[in-house]
């Protein structure tokens, strides 16, 4: 992965009439670098992708793309965004819609036909997108966000409504904008298959910063429990008198150590020898860490 700064946020501040809408919002995208955006609905992350992109201005604080203002000529040639619905032309084909971007972005026409064919479009190019499906649809607003090879990809829940397969094959083509050299930064609600598809998550809550790093050292920071599930060759009680927890069905137990303690524990089980069937080890997922770190404070106490 590159070094060069992409996007540069510092002490971004928007406030809206009925209350904070970011407060002191400061992070960098380096080229390459595939971030998630998480946040409850009303966190703030579409607020904050509309002041990376130009479409709000903000009280307080410096963005730049690139080096350049946000909103500016080389700012939005920089620039991709693919909104939550995307909208087009219902007449147009795919090919047309396509064409017509490609013009209004300076991009070369004759990389369409290539755009199509990589978001798996080439079949359905000249049907008309009224006919399309929104993971069709979808595919389209990506092929819209690798013309000119941007420098920067703000996504916003990119895969809401669709299947696990046009799921699959969307983050595919995330990997690829990643793989050119660009920086993308998408919004999403899909915690349980986000984690593998970015190097970096960047957590809001209520229009603040609450966590940025990658999965490792949220989970090193939040010193979390890790669990561990045992099942038993013959009686789960002997298990369960040593490491307590819980009792699954009689032959499992279900317990969570501190991570410091997982060497030795790992240590406590081998020695039970055959008592032990079987070992999983369940360290936190991204859900139980949007959970310890989106919580309200209020909550938390």
């Amino acid at each position: 992965m590159s070094t060069e700064t992409i996007l540069n946020v510092l002490n971004l501040q928007h406030r809206f009439r009925t209350g904070a809408g970011l407060e002191d919002i400061s992070f960098q995208a380096r080229a390459g670098e595939r971030i998630a955006l998480l946040g409850h609905n009303g966190a703030g992350k579409s607020t904050l992708m509309k002041a990376v992109i130009g479409l709000l201005p903000f009280d307080r604080g410096e963005v730049s793309v690139c080096g350049h203002a946000p909103g500016s000529a080389s700012a939005r040639k920089a620039t991709a965004y693919l909104p939550e619905a995307v909208a087009f032309h219902p007449k147009l084909t795919g090919r047309e819609q396509l064409k017509l971007f490609a013009r209004l972005a300076g991009a070369p026409r004759t990389s369409v036909g290539e755009l199509l064919e990589k978001v798996g479009l080439a079949k359905a190019a000249d049907q008309r997108i009224g006919t399309y499906s929104k993971g069709m649809r979808q595919r389209l607003g990506m092929a819209q966000v690798f013309l000119g090879r941007p420098k920067l990809a703000l996504l916003d829940e990119p895969t809401s409504g669709l299947d696990p397969v046009a799921r699959h094959d969307l983050y595919a083509l995330v990997d690829a904008l990643a793989e050119q050299g660009t920086a993308v930064l998408m919004a999403s609600h899909a915690l349980t298959e986000i984690d593998a598809q970015t190097d970096r998550v960047i957590i809001l809550r209520s229009g603040m910063l609450v966590a940025d790093g990658a999965l490792e050292t949220l989970t090193r920071n939040a010193a979390m429990p890790i669990r561990f599930r045992l099942q038993a060759r013959d009686d789960a009680a002997v298990l369960f008198e040593r490491f307590g927890g819980q009792r699954i069905n009689g032959a499992r137990v279900e317990f969570a150590c501190p991570p410091e303690a997982k060497m030795a524990t790992l240590g406590e089980i081998a020695a039970l020898g055959d008592a032990v069937s079987d070992l999983e080890i369940l360290p936190p997922t991204l859900d139980d860490l949007y959970r310890f770190y989106a919580q309200d404070e209020e909550t938390s106490r």
